[in-house]
C-alpha cells in the first residue's frame, strides 16, 4: 500500500509542476498586471472570448448538426451534406474573410500584449527609477554628514601619506648614506690594498737594489783589492828601512795539561758544540775541499761529514787529534802557518777555524789571515769564530778559563785585514747571547744589555773576490 501511496504522491508532485509552468507562461504571454500600481494593464479577457467564439463558428462551417442514427437519419444527413457541398462555391469569399478577421484579430491581440508587456517593463523601471530617487533623497539627506567624514578621513589619509613620504625619504637617505659610506669603505679597501701591493713592489724593488748593490760592491771591493796589491808589489821593489820581519815567531803550545778535558768542562760538550756550529754549515753548501783549523774533537768534520762533504782538520793537540782520527774523520797533528804555507794556492773551497785565533799572538792573525786568502779559491768561504770582546761578561767568564788565551780581537780589527787580502762580502754574526748564560742581565734595559753584554762570541763570514 505504501509504494502505491508514493507513486500518486510523485504524481500529483509532477502535475502541479506542469500546471505551475503552464501558468508561469500564460502570464508571461498575456501578462494582466504590471506588478505594481503605477500602470494599470487592459483586460483582453473579452477579446479572447470573441476570438474563440469566431474561431468556433469559422470551424463550423460546412459541418452538419449530429442526429441519432437510423435510416431517415442517414437519409438526412447525406442531404445535408450535399446542400452544404453544393453552396461551398457561394460561401468561399465569406469563409476567407472570416479567417482574415480572426487572423486580425489574433494580430491585435499579440500587439495590445506586446504593449502589456512594453508597459509592465516601463513600470518596472519606474519603480527601480522611483527607488534609485528614494535612494538619492536618502543620499542628499545624508550627504553633508558624509561630506564631512569623506574629509575627515581625506585629512587623516593625507596626513598618513605625508608620513609614509617622510619615512620613504627618511629610509632613502640612510640608505644613501649607507651605500656612500659602504662605497668610501670599498675604496678605502682598494686603496689599502694599492698601497699594499705598492708597499710590497717597492720592498721587491728595493731588494733588487740592494742585491745589484752588493754585486756591484762585491767587484768595486775586487777592483779595490787589486788595486792594492799591485800598490804592494810595486811598494815592494823599493828598498826600506825599518820594517819588522814577517817571519814568524815560535809556536806557542799548549801546556801541559789535558786540553780535552779542559774544553769539556768550560766549552760545553760535543752536542753542545756541534749543535752551535750547525749553523756554519749552510754556507760551506757545495765545497769540495773544507779546512778545519783547530779542529778539537772534531764536531764540525762530523758535521761536514753527515753533510757530504770532504774536510780534514789540523790542531796542535795530539790528544784531540787522536780523538778524531778513532772517529774515522781526517786529521792531523799540524801547525797552522807551516799547513797552509805547503798547501797548494786556491786549492781550498772553505776554511773553518773555531775558538782559534785569541789563542795567536797579535801579530801572527795578519799572516794567517793573508795565508788563508791565498789558499781559498775564488768565491771561496773562510768563517772564523772567536770571543766577542765587545760583550762584557766574556772578561768575567769564558776568556780567562783557558790559560792559552793571549788577547781577543775584535771584529772590526778582523774584518779589516780579511778586507787587507782580498776577501769581501763580510758578515758579522753574534752569536751565543750573554743572557742564556747569565740571566741576572735581564734587569739591566736592552739597548744597554745588548751594547755591552751582547754575544759572547762572534762569527765573521767572508768570501775571496780575487
Amino acid at each position: 500500500m505504501a509504494p502505491e501511496n508514493d507513486r500518486h504522491s510523485l504524481k500529483t508532485e509532477e502535475l502541479t509542476a506542469l500546471v505551475r509552468e503552464i501558468r508561469d507562461r500564460v502570464r508571461s504571454r498575456y501578462p494582466s498586471d504590471s506588478g505594481h500600481a503605477a500602470i494599470p494593464l487592459a483586460d483582453l479577457s473579452p477579446l479572447v472570448h470573441a476570438r474563440d467564439a469566431a474561431a468556433a463558428k469559422l470551424a463550423a462551417i460546412g459541418t452538419v448538426n449530429p442526429r441519432r442514427p437510423g435510416a431517415a437519419n442517414a437519409l438526412i444527413q447525406s442531404v445535408k451534406r450535399l446542400i452544404a457541398r453544393a453552396l461551398g462555391w457561394f460561401v468561399r469569399d465569406q469563409v476567407v474573410f472570416n479567417r482574415e478577421t480572426v487572423a486580425c484579430v489574433e494580430a491585435t491581440m499579440e500587439a495590445l500584449n506586446e504593449v502589456n508587456r512594453a508597459l509592465v517593463s516601463l513600470a518596472n523601471q519606474m519603480h527601480d527609477g522611483l527607488a534609485a530617487i528614494e535612494e538619492l533623497k536618502d543620499i542628499r539627506a545624508h550627504w553633508p554628514a558624509w561630506r564631512n567624514e569623506w574629509e575627515r578621513k581625506l585629512s587623516i589619509n593625507e596626513v598618513r601619506f605625508l608620513r609614509s613620504v617622510a619615512d620613504l625619504e627618511g629610509a632613502f637617505q640612510h640608505r644613501s648614506t649607507l651605500m656612500d659610506a659602504n662605497y668610501r669603505e670599498m675604496v678605502k679597501s682598494q686603496h689599502a690594498d694599492f698601497q699594499a701591493a705598492l708597499e710590497r713592489s717597492g720592498l721587491e724593488i728595493q731588494k733588487n737594489l740592494w742585491r745589484d748593490f752588493e754585486r756591484i760592491r762585491a767587484e768595486f771591493e775586487r777592483l779595490i783589492h787589486i788595486e792594492l796589491r799591485l800598490l804592494r808589489q810595486r811598494a815592494a821593489s823599493f828598498p826600506r828601512s825599518g820594517v819588522i820581519s814577517s817571519e814568524p815567531a815560535d809556536e806557542l803550545h799548549s801546556p801541559t795539561l789535558d786540553y780535552a778535558r779542559l774544553a769539556e768542562r768550560f766549552r760545553g760538550s760535543e752536542e753542545y758544540v756541534k749543535t752551535s756550529q750547525k749553523f756554519y754549515v749552510p754556507n760551506f753548501t757545495g765545497c769540495q775541499e773544507v779546512l778545519d783549523i783547530g779542529c778539537g774533537r772534531g764536531e764540525f768534520l762530523e758535521l761536514m761529514r753527515e753533510a757530504g762533504t770532504l774536510a780534514h782538520g789540523i790542531d796542535v793537540d795530539p790528544g784531540s787529534v787522536a780523538l778524531c782520527v778513532s772517529k774515522g774523520l781526517h786529521a792531523e797533528v799540524a801547525d797552522l802557518f807551516a799547513h797552509l804555507e805547503k798547501l797548494t794556492d786556491s786549492s781550498l773551497d772553505g776554511i773553518f777555524s773555531a775558538q782559534v785565533v785569541e789563542h795567536l799572538e797579535p801579530h801572527r792573525i795578519p799572516e794567517m789571515v793573508r795565508l788563508a786568502a791565498r789558499k781559498l779559491a775564488r768565491g771561496g768561504v773562510i768563517v772564523i769564530e772567536t770571543p766577542n770582546p765587545e760583550c762584557l761578561a766574556i772578561f768575567a767568564t769564558h776568556f780567562y778559563l783557558d790559560p792559552t788565551h793571549t788577547r781577543p780581537i775584535p771584529s772590526a780589527l778582523l774584518s779589516f785585514y780579511m778586507e787587507e787580502y782580498g776577501l769581501g762580502g763580510i758578515q758579522v754574526h753574534r752569536r751565543a747571547p750573554a743572557l742564556e748564560s747569565i740571566p741576572a742581565l735581564s734587569g739591566l734595559p736592552e739597548d744597554f744589555r745588548n751594547a755591552f753584554f751582547g754575544g759572547l762570541d762572534y762569527a765573521i763570514i767572508a768570501r775571496k773576490l780575487i
